[in-house]
């Protein structure tokens, strides 16, 4: 099969067209893989790196049917995707990674949760509801989480007094323990469908503290050699429970006692990676198309001590989109950005992220503090 894959009629299908669909392009094009791309806009990330791109809703049964039937191998780059469609691919014979029983078992957070459980696997304790419950008996503060369509710090809400629960969706949700965390820690594991696996080193994350959103990930994570054995190990436990092909980015807690606990998965290029392109010797999206093609699986030693930074839109800002200071990043050593190609920006929205690389972290992650106050995602 690997003869066929490059410079050939073989068909590599994504659905989703936004940012991760536009990285995992910087693979296939380099390596001459005919790439199809269907997203509901022709303005999406992705447009101009793909063979042929389909418009069309990825939630839409007809048209994500209708696009896989026209590739050998389909993946995807956001879970909001039909997955009734993908099912009834693969029984036609269409390699599907990751598959459809393994979406079925992440994009519903309540169903993620209940895997944790029935595999033993170490999670913060949580319930289930149909709907929010504003008379609930749990102590405050706890955690809210949208079971369907949570993304990008959205579905995701602190629950500090009983007022907070006004105004939630009226559908399935999780009440979920606020955990006392030391840090939020990130292991990507990568597998192909030979069982080949390795994991990449365990990344600290640092959040913004309203938008509920990744603003640095640091690689290497600062905890010690035992903390990160045991992340990469706890990994590799999630990964092969799912049994999934592709990238899987398992998302922890480290707990003021030393316990690692499993906040949320993603079978797919993830935020927490994204450092890797200038960072590891094989990077993310790399390696998710040597997953999903069943290649050799590339190395995940990082050449150089790595902070990336998320670009997001100023708040106070919507519209034509301007990245105001970034010629006075690209003067700094180690620094590189990466532009997503959205041309309107609001409040929050990825616009791009920004990789530094040093000798050491701490210089990395100095450089890292110095690039946000640089450069901001306004408006014209």
């Amino acid at each position: 099969m690997e003869q066929t894959l490059f410079s050939s009629d073989f068909r590599l299908g994504i659905l989703g067209g936004g940012q991760l669909g536009k990285m995992m392009l910087y693979t296939t094009r380099k390596w001459d893989v005919q790439t199809y791309v269907m997203d509901m806009e022709d303005t999406a990330p992705a447009f101009e790196g793909c063979t042929v791109f389909f418009e069309g809703d990825i939630m839409d049964y007809e048209a994500v049917m209708e696009f896989g039937r026209q590739v050998d191998v389909l993946t995807i780059e956001i879970e909001n995707v039909n997955v009734q469609a993908l099912e009834d691919l693969e029984a036609e014979g269409v390699a599907v990674s990751p598959s459809a029983k393994v979406l079925n078992l992440i994009r519903n957070k309540a169903t993620q949760k209940t895997f944790y459980q029935e595999y033993q696997l170490p999670t913060a304790a949580f319930e289930i509801l149909e709907k929010p419950d504003p008379n609930t008996k749990r102590n405050f503060p706890f955690i809210w989480k949208s079971a369907e369509g949570g993304y990008d710090g959205k579905g995701v809400k602190v629950i500090r007094t009983a007022t907070d629960l006004k105004d939630l969706p009226h559908e399935e949700c999780i009440y979920e323990d606020l955990v006392d965390f030391e840090m939020e820690l990130a292991v990507i594991v990568a597998r192909n469908s030979n069982g080949k696996i390795k994991t990449y080193p365990v990344v600290e994350m640092e959040f913004h503290p309203e938008a509920n959103q990744v603003e640095y990930v640091i690689c290497p994570a600062r905890i010690s050699n035992e903390v990160s054995e045991k992340a990469r190990d706890l990994a590799l436990k999630v990964s092969q429970a799912y049994d999934h092909v592709g990238l899987l980015a398992v998302e922890l807690f480290l707990t003021k006692n030393g316990e690692l606990l499993i906040n949320e998965v993603a079978p797919r290029p993830h935020n927490s990676g994204h450092y890797s392109i200038e960072g590891s010797v094989t990077d993310q999206f790399e390696q998710h198309i040597r997953c999903i093609l069943n290649l050799p699986l590339g190395s995940t030693d990082t050449v150089k001590p790595a902070v990336m930074v998320n670009l997001v839109g100023e708040e106070g800002y919507t519209g034509n989109v301007i990245y105001d200071g970034i010629e006075e990043i690209l003067a700094m050593p180690g620094v590189t950005p990466h532009i997503y190609g959205k041309k309107q920006t609001r409040p929050f929205r990825k616009m791009g992220h920004v990789t530094v690389v040093a000798d050491d972290i701490e210089t990395a992650r100095s450089l890292a503090e110095e690039v946000k106050r640089k450069i901001r995602v306004i408006s014209s």
